[in-house]
């Protein structure tokens, strides 16, 4: 017997469904307008990858899908006081790189990450043997200074429970200019179909391996599928933290949109730990 609680979540994959069909189609037709365009005036524009979607989305009639774009904003809705602190002085760099770094990490050594936030710190313990490629990139782009002054761009908190991060735009369509292997995908910890509260893991586009610098962080238990790489474990008061973000509600006042809390990153460093 279906339960109603079975029902309810049924009801919103379906409806984010019908919202991400609707958005990849206006973005083919927006990307053929752009390239004919850009084919007239001669300029060519070479950029990252474009991760989307997100909320409870599916890539198929089966599976949902966890990506990167901010659901448009609905009309103004009363929000809860900003938990978060004003941000750090600094301005987002323009950075890109055609191809992923080098390996330049110790894969047999254990790394942390920590995200300076303006609503505390969120300390990652990252998981190097099993994502070394993950975990190099992060630790290539933080050195650069890739993640600093940058927004979190996306809360959601219907259907899926997920703070998305790592955008330098803060639109949902940025990233470092390479992508990623794909990893970790059969981790322990992805049980049934859920990424657990505590898990740190790539956003994507929904095609196998196209990972860039958007990621995301799980602060209740979330059901996906197993398709986006998992790589790393967030401490217990990290997650106060984003329960915290989580508590102050998103834009839309629908379960998905950006994060009523100021969540900006004002330092990512990652280090060996």
């Amino acid at each position: 017997m279906v339960t109603q609680e079975q029902r309810r979540r049924q009801l919103a994959r379906e409806k984010f469904l019908r919202q991400q069909q609707r958005r990849t189609a206006a973005r083919r037709k927006s990307h053929t307008r752009n390239t004919v365009v850009a084919s007239v005036v001669g300029v060519l524009v070479v950029g990252g990858v474009v991760s989307y979607a997100t909320g409870l989305f599916k890539n198929d009639d089966k599976k949902a899908n966890a990506g990167a774009e901010v659901t448009p904003s609905a009309s103004p809705t009363s929000k809860a006081p900003d938990p978060c602190a004003k941000p750090a002085e600094g301005a987002v760099k323009s950075l890109s790189w055609k191809t992923e770094p080098a390996m330049s990490i110790d894969k047999s050594a254990d790394y942390a990450m920590k995200l300076a936030t303006t609503c505390g710190d969120i300390d990652v313990a990252l998981k190097t043997a099993a994502a070394p490629h993950t975990v190099n990139s992060f630790d290539f782009l933080a050195g650069k200074g890739f993640f600093d002054h940058t927004k979190c761009h996306r809360l959601t908190t219907n259907g899926i429970y997920v703070l998305q991060c790592g955008d330098p735009k803060g639109t949902g369509s940025g990233g470092p200019g390479y992508t990623i292997p794909d990893e970790n995908l059969k981790d322990t910890s992805l049980k049934g179909g859920i990424y657990p509260a505590g898990t740190i893991a790539m956003a994507n586009t929904g095609q196998k391996h196209t990972g860039g610098s958007q990621f995301f962080l799980v602060y209740q238990d979330s059901q996906l599928p197993a398709s986006y790489t998992p790589f790393g474990t967030i401490s217990k008061s990290g997650l106060t933290v984003l329960k915290k973000i989580a508590a102050a509600g998103e834009s839309t006042g629908q379960g998905d949109g950006a994060p009523n809390a100021t969540v900006v990153i004002n330092k990512l460093t990652v280090a060996k730990s």
